[in-house]
């Protein structure tokens, strides 16, 4: 049987020895809700974003509260930027917009993350499923995903 990428994750963590909590509750579908029902702050949300850029796809990785800024990924060189639609969401990560961890690895793209969420120690993320939740510190998060780091929020 093949493992959820909650399952997935898990195991990277674990592997990586990253201490992490799991918190379990009401399903979630906006930052705002996750941010309630977690009781963290909404710049502490690590919001993941599917996008093709080009003939790839990327997660760009910002905080909850902020917005992808498209002309400033276009000064880091990406000309063609989109947002992935939920089916291709979907077909490449099996979940739906809201649910999935900032861990482009899990699905073979490129990660990349805005400088402006490093300024949180701790991150929270749904991790697979709009009801599960995880938080961690972010230099783990860094440190276990390698993502690139750069500034394109809004």
């Amino acid at each position: 049987m093949e493992q959820t990428v909650f399952e997935r994750l898990e195991q990277l963590l674990r592997n990586a020895q990253v201490p992490f909590q799991v918190q379990r509750h009401a399903p979630v579908y906006t930052s705002e809700e996750a941010a309630a029902v977690r009781g963290t702050r909404l710049s502490s949300g690590a919001k993941a974003l599917i996008c093709r850029t080009g003939d790839a796809m990327t997660m760009f990785v910002l905080p909850a509260d902020r917005r992808l800024n498209s002309k400033a990924v276009r000064k880091l060189g990406i000309r063609d930027l989109r947002f992935a639609t939920s089916d291709e969401v979907l077909a490449l990560t099996g979940l739906t917009p809201g649910s999935i961890p900032p861990f482009g690895q899990l699905f073979g793209i490129a990660t990349w993350c805005d400088r402006s969420l490093s300024s949180e120690e701790t991150i929270n993320f749904n991790a697979g499923d709009h009801s599960v939740s995880v938080s961690m510190l972010f230099v783990d998060y860094e440190r276990v995903e390698r993502p690139r780091m750069e500034d394109f929020v809004g």
